[in-house]
């Protein structure tokens, strides 16, 4: 963390349902103008610690501080956040714009202010002249960024994003993804985006955190995260890799530890004549694009390779000789 303001604090924060743990003793903090992911599978965590962050659940123990106030019993609309939600929310018999200044209304707000405000809200994510349609008239990019104008348009300190891209194809999620960036960076505020999809993560935010099992993983940046999981489940999970055991990692490099290796390091070309300590067998491969993935079987170690779909890509059954840079192999804090 740099020096910058702490945004949002949780200290040893739990939420219980029962006898279930949904997040148990997690220590997080978020800096000032940070884009911030919360990555995890289903059931990880993360999707609770946003909805404690918002005040929509409150913590069986620990505290939650926001811009060093604690929040614990404070209600959602006491709080300067504010939650855009993956299935937008939007009230279908309001146009665009009276949606836009919902939250305006309820605030007194006169009028003609709450206008101006809501146009320079649609204005901000590419919706001016969109105000007079109702949301059933708009796609679901649209929709989308209609629900980004609502809740930028009380000017929160905190923006909080339920995997607001889950509904849409894939061009418009990654355009979506380009346009949130920038979003963030014109408003300067705090953004935390909550998602399943490490490729989201790992290409909007400033630094990651990886929930699994109610408890936070690992936190970093996205490269921190993907070149040095500390975890069996953080390899795994952010991306894909190979997990190698403790006496192929000593044969290597001489620790006996386990170590993840990232299909894109290794090396596969086709075996010649020359003996090699590292030769395998193509046991599958699929084309992928602009790359192919190999399954590889190295003397009953199963490995996958990501090579270049322009290379000489070795078909099924041939056999490959297999090489990588010592300092791609990552030793991993647990086999878990």
């Amino acid at each position: 963390m740099s020096t910058r303001q702490t945004a949002v604090s949780l200290q040893k924060v739990s939420r219980h349902f029962g006898a279930v743990r949904a997040m148990e003793s997690v220590d997080l903090d978020v800096g000032e103008g940070e884009f911030f992911a919360m990555l995890g599978p289903s059931g990880s965590g993360k999707t609770t610690c946003l909805r404690l962050i918002a005040g929509f659940e409150q913590p069986t123990s620990g505290t939650i501080r926001i811009f060093g106030e604690a929040v614990e019993g404070v209600p959602p609309y006491r709080r300067n956040v504010n939650t855009v939600f993956q299935d937008y929310a939007l009230f279908p018999h309001l146009n665009v714009r009276d949606n836009v200044a919902f939250a305006l209304m309820l605030r007194k707000v006169e009028k003609a202010e709450r206008y101006r405000a809501a146009e320079a809200a649609l204005e901000m994510v590419k919706l001016s002249g969109y105000g007079d349609r109702k949301p059933g008239q708009l796609s679901g990019g649209q929709r989308q960024r209609v629900a980004l104008a609502r809740a930028i348009v009380n000017k929160p300190k905190v923006l909080l994003l339920d995997e607001p891209l889950g509904a849409l194809d894939l061009k418009l999620r990654e355009q979506m993804q380009e346009e949130l960036k920038a979003l963030q960076k014109t408003l300067g505020i705090t953004f935390i985006f909550v998602t399943h999809d490490q490729g989201e993560a790992l290409s909007m935010a400033d630094r990651v955190a990886v929930f699994n099992a109610g408890g936070i993983m690992q936190v970093g940046t996205p490269e921190d995260i993907y070149r040095r999981p500390r975890t069996r489940f953080v390899a795994d999970f952010v991306g894909s890799a190979n997990i190698m055991p403790p006496e192929f990692v000593q044969s290597v490099i001489g620790t006996s530890q386990w170590a993840s290796l990232r299909p894109e390091a290794l090396h596969v070309i086709k075996a010649g004549g020359g003996a090699s300590a590292l030769t395998g067998v193509v046991t599958s491969r699929s084309y992928m694009g602009s790359t192919t993935r190999l399954a590889i079987d190295l003397k009953g170690l199963k490995l996958h390779a990501v090579v270049p779909a322009t290379d000489d890509v070795p078909a099924e059954g041939d056999s490959v000789t297999i090489g990588f840079a010592k300092d791609a192999l990552n030793l991993l804090e647990s086999e878990a």
